[in-house]
């Protein structure tokens, strides 16, 4: 199992989905979130090989993996390094991806 470190903007797109689900759905539909972010985290760390490679064509740089968060729109998006897991990003599924991980401040 490798250890996962969240990059401060992974962090604040887990915050900002966690705050839309509390004032759209309610405090049970953000902790079920939460969960399922946690669960995701932790099937990275133990596989970090199983996430999908497939946004690594479209942004041209080779690594980057997903993983989605079971039951919500948002994948988990990392790179696996040698000895830990580099979260860069959850985002939902309909996004632009490739401008999204290329510029953290959209």
């Amino acid at each position: 199992m490798k250890p996962v470190f969240r990059r401060a903007v992974a962090d604040q797109d887990a915050e900002g989905i966690i705050d839309y689900y509390l004032e759209q759905a309610g405090e049970n539909v953000a902790l079920k979130f939460v969960d399922a972010l946690q669960l995701a985290y932790a099937r990275i760390a133990r596989q970090p090989a199983a996430g999908s490679p497939r946004h690594a064509h479209a942004l041209g740089i080779p690594g980057p993996r997903t993983w989605p968060v079971h039951g919500f729109p948002y994948r988990v998006f990392y790179f696996e390094q040698a000895d830990s897991i580099d979260v860069w990003r959850v985002l939902h599924e309909r996004r632009d991806i490739p401008a999204h991980l290329q510029d953290p401040n959209n």
